[in-house]
This record gives C-alpha cells, sequence and structure tokens, in this order.
C-alpha cells in the first residue's frame, strides 16, 4: 500500500485552506503553514463580495468564478453557512452617463450568458430590499441575486477547523525561508523560519501578496502587479443594509450585525498620494454616508492597506510548474469568489494529476 502524498500548503488565507481542506478529505497528508494566524491576512481585509458580474474580461473567467458561486453553495451546505456565507445577492449603480451605459451594457451581456441579473429602479430598491439607501428614484440599478458577501476570516476559521479535523497539522506564526529540491529538481522540503523542516512531496504556494517570494525559493519568476488597497471597518448600532453594494464612488456591504465594511477604487488612488491612512477612511467613510445617511453615527474601528495578490495579466495562477515537480500555485485576486471551486480542482490535480479545463487559460506555465 502507498502512503499518503505529503503536501505543505504556504499561506492560510480562503485558498489555502480551501486546497487544504479537499486534499486532506481526500487522504493527504497535509501541514498547514503562515507566518501570521490564519485568515487574518488579505483575506480579512478584502471587501470580500462573491460574484461573477465583475468577472466579464474573458469568459473563461466568468466561467470559472460561476464555478466558484456553485462550489460556495455546496460548502455551505456541506459545513454550514452560520457567520460566514450571506447569499443575499448584490446590487450596483451610478451617477453619471457613461458609468450608467457601461453598467446597463455589462447587464445584458451577463444577460446574454444566462446570468442572473434583475434591472430595478432606486424607487423599486428603497420599497423592497434597501430602505435605508439614498439613491434617486428613476436611477436604474442592476441587482444580481445569485451573489453574496463572505466572512473571510469566519470561513478560513471554520475550513482550518474541518481540516485539522481531517488529520492535518497547522503551523501558524512561522513563515517559509525555504524549499529544499532532490537532485531530479522536485520538492523535498519546506524550512521555516523557526529552524524546522517539513519533508513533504508537494508545496501549494496560497501565499497571496507574497507569492512571488514563495515562487523565488524555487527559482521561479511570478511577476505580480503593485495593486494596494484600502479597507475600512465602521461600527454602528444597527447595520442599515443587508447586502454588498458598489455605490458611485464607494462600495458598501454588512460585515456582522454591528459592521460595515467600505471600499473605493477612488480612495485606492489616493495612497500613493501620500495620504495618511487616517484620512483615507475618513474619506470612505464619509462617501458611504452620502449613500447610507443612517452611517452618519458610525464610527470608525479599523482600516488596513493590503496588497491585492493579483498576477501581473489580472488573472489567477493555479496548477503545476513542471519545471519543479512538486510544486503548485493558487493565486488569484478573486480568492474569496475562488477559494472552494479551486481548492477542489487543484485537490484532484495533486492527486490524480487531471487537469481541470476550467484553469487552461490560468495556468502558471504562462508566465514562463
Amino acid at each position: 500500500m502507498s502512503r499518503a502524498v505529503r503536501v505543505a500548503v504556504v499561506g492560510v488565507g480562503v485558498l489555502g485552506a480551501s486546497v487544504g481542506l479537499h486534499l486532506a478529505r481526500r487522504g493527504a497528508e497535509v501541514v498547514l503553514v503562515d507566518a501570521g494566524p490564519p485568515g487574518e491576512g488579505v483575506t480579512n481585509w478584502s471587501f470580500s463580495w462573491a460574484n461573477a458580474s465583475n468577472k466579464t474580461a474573458r469568459r473563461s473567467y466568468f466561467d470559472l468564478n460561476v464555478a466558484g458561486l456553485a462550489a460556495h453553495r455546496e460548502l455551505a451546505a456541506v459545513i454550514g453557512p452560520d457567520g460566514w456565507w450571506h447569499p443575499t445577492g448584490h446590487l450596483r449603480w451610478a451617477d453619471d452617463p457613461a458609468a450608467e451605459a457601461k453598467l446597463l451594457e455589462t447587464a445584458e451581456l451577463l444577460g446574454s450568458w444566462d446570468y442572473r441579473v434583475e434591472m430595478r429602479t432606486g424607487a423599486d430598491v428603497r420599497h423592497r430590499l434597501e430602505p435605508a439607501l439614498a439613491v434617486p428614484a428613476r436611477t436604474p440599478v442592476a441587482f444580481y441575486p445569485d451573489e453574496a458577501w463572505v466572512h473571510g476570516r469566519q470561513l478560513v476559521g471554520r475550513l482550518v477547523e474541518q481540516v485539522v479535523a481531517a488529520g492535518a497539522a497547522l503551523r501558524s506564526g512561522s513563515a517559509v525561508r525555504g524549499i529544499s529540491t532532490r537532485s531530479d529538481g522536485g520538492v523535498r522540503a519546506v524550512e521555516l523560519a523557526d529552524g524546522s523542516r517539513l519533508s513533504v512531496d508537494t508545496v501549494v504556494n496560497a501565499a497571496g501578496p507574497q507569492a512571488s517570494h514563495g515562487a523565488a525559493l524555487v527559482s521561479r519568476r511570478l511577476p505580480m502587479r503593485r495593486e494596494p488597497g484600502v479597507v475600512t471597518r465602521v461600527a454602528c448600532a444597527r447595520v442599515p443594509v443587508r447586502r454588498a453594494m458598489h455605490a458611485p464612488h464607494v462600495e458598501i456591504r454588512p460585515d456582522g450585525d454591528t459592521s460595515v465594511v467600505l471600499h473605493s477604487r477612488e480612495v485606492d488612488a489616493l495612497i500613493d498620494e501620500g495620504k495618511g491612512v487616517e484620512r483615507l477612511a475618513d474619506a470612505l467613510r464619509e462617501a458611504a454616508c452620502r449613500v447610507v445617511p443612517e452611517l452618519d453615527e458610525s464610527r470608525i474601528t479599523g482600516t488596513r492597506v493590503a496588497h491585492r495578490p493579483v498576477p501581473a495579466d489580472g488573472f489567477p495562477s493555479v496548477g503545476a510548474l513542471s519545471a519543479v515537480p512538486g510544486y503548485y500555485e493558487a493565486v488569484s485576486h478573486s480568492g474569496i469568489t475562488l477559494g472552494p471551486v479551486i481548492g477542489q480542482l487543484l485537490a484532484s490535480e495533486i492527486l490524480t494529476g487531471t487537469r481541470s479545463d476550467l484553469l487552461a487559460d490560468f495556468r502558471p506555465e504562462r508566465f514562463a
């Protein structure tokens, strides 16, 4: 009887935890490795919106994200949705003619791809969905009922519990400082900053913003974009909205019963202008209050400038690197949407060699 495959998953955000869960459930010997607490990095400081409506640049990317939504629903049925899975849909509207035309064009395209979208007016949205919004009555609003927001940290916590229950080990608080290889170039061991050494057959690089560093440990160049984003949490006595939304100039979503998460690409653009974190947070809160006046009584509880894990061409890098047997990547900005499906597909590839057509356009070799 052959021994189980030994796998080190480096990075325990939603991608790494998902890969680890599917590997452990299929009999692999898994160790999860992270320099910090699981789920406390970019997973905890993202807008955490599970969607495919914003993924239309390439049909294959859209299809992968649709599969990601389906995998989320399957995962919620298996581990329970409590706390992390909130399938309340997503709203988007604009306040200038060009942006509104783009919104309508995208909605029409998505409808032709059999993706559910409902065009509503601001008045209808206030009456039926979100009464707290200050959206003009006649403004067209796209409602995507199959989308969701995700509490990333809670999801990772649930996944890690499941992985450990399946027999995996967790090594948090110690970064990977080296990956040693055999004479044939294949992975042999992972060396940690605390001096310990893990003998493994396979390494999954799911290190998010640090993925290029992990790749360099096997002499692999993984080009990544520099794409910082600022996320702010505000506390309020009662969260006045139920779903994620892209309003003009700001993105808003619930984050539990008394917290709201805010983000804006426009505010992200101020990061490199030297604006302090406090000013960025104030700008986000002010923009949100114009959309949801009830947030006037909110207070800022935390802000982080996080670096998104975006490969250079903007698309995920997932799968094996043939030049280094036993080395795999799971790197994507869309980790919240894609985590469960990438976990399924990459675990199957590692254990059986089966390559999914869904990942054909996103193989690591394209950067060779």
